[in-house]
């Protein structure tokens, strides 16, 4: 039987004067509310409360917590803490804004800018539903990646790390902004503490080195999500995830499917940032955003018989396997 999700704060619950409207969403690490400030402005308020080491009843304010999860939730609680601290100090349209962040309850709360749109992934699933050749155009691409990664490279210079980029925490607001939501500094501590890494990450957007233990991470990690994110653009769908490909990688024929269709390059920088080895990918943001600024030598390579004899023949492999 599994367990029940701690009980989300109900509305007109008033925490460090924010009056909390609804839930937006509730994940693994937290709950996000709509909630009101003093001014009576719209907020996000985002509440630590990690499904796996705590529990909250209908009705209660402050989460339980047996003793032997204490030093574990202390520990990503920290963590949490530290991240509101590190982005409050990031002004930058393409990084979510922390407004405040502080201690209530024997948890942390950090408040962010209220934003009105669509995630990129609600974006691809309505495109790959009515997709032709194509799920979005490589002009498009470019130009929300582009975005993406100046906000990304201020963070990184703050020696932070996102650590779970994927298109469900992208967003594109009403004004045509993209802004990366949900930084995974709890998560990672929490991962390495504890003893459930697996499900801490998203599948096909983790790099390899984020399901080891002793895995070194760096830019590089966010760098390999950035290269999923850019796949899954062109796709529609996720790659493999990591540890499938380490026993069979299909990056390189997948792609290749996409030749003529969108530019070498573009494919090219797709599979440069998702390399299994960290050391054979873009080693910094910078890197990347010089390569994806190469438009002016774009070339679309068609496929020859024999690779589309190839293709079509690994397709029906495929499908009567499945």
């Amino acid at each position: 039987m599994s367990k029940l999700k701690p009980a989300p704060l109900p509305s007109g619950t008033v925490v460090g004067g924010y009056q909390i409207v609804k839930k937006l969403a509730a994940g693994g690490f937290g709950v996000v509310y709509l909630a009101e400030d003093p001014q009576r402005h719209m907020v996000a308020l985002k509440e630590y409360l990690p499904a796996s080491l705590a529990e909250r009843s209908s009705g209660q304010l402050t989460p339980r917590v047996k003793p032997d999860k204490q030093p574990l939730y202390r520990l990503g609680l920290k963590s949490f803490f530290e991240e509101g601290r590190s982005l409050a100090q990031i002004s930058h349209p393409s990084v979510v804004s922390v407004l405040n962040f502080f201690r209530e309850n024997e948890t942390v709360y950090m408040v962010m800018n209220y934003l009105q749109g669509e995630t990129l992934q609600d974006f691809i699933v309505t495109a790959r539903d009515l997709r032709r050749d194509k799920v979005f155009r490589e002009s498009t691409i470019r130009s929300l990646f582009d975005e993406i990664l100046r906000g990304l490279r201020i963070v990184h210079q703050h020696k932070m790390l996102h650590l779970d980029i994927k298109p469900a925490n992208i967003f594109i607001t009403n004004d045509n902004k993209a802004v990366m939501l949900d930084f995974g500094a709890a998560r990672e501590v929490l991962s390495k503490e504890g003893n459930f890494i697996r499900p801490m990450y998203t599948p096909g957007f983790a790099a390899p080195e984020m399901y080891r233990r002793d895995g070194a991470l760096g830019p590089w990690t966010d760098i390999y999500a950035i290269g999923a994110c850019i796949y899954a653009c062109m796709q529609g769908y996720p790659p493999n995830d990591a540890p499938q490909r380490g026993e069979k990688d299909r990056l390189a024929l997948s792609l290749s499917r996409l030749r003529n269709i969108y530019s070498d390059n573009l494919i090219e920088v797709a599979e440069w940032c998702m390399a299994l080895d960290p050391l054979s990918r873009p080693q910094s943001v910078f890197a990347l955003q010089k390569e994806l600024a190469r438009e002016t030598e774009r070339r679309y390579t068609k496929l020859s018989f024999g690779e589309r004899l190839k293709m079509q023949l690994e397709n029906l492999t495929t499908g009567a396997k499945a």
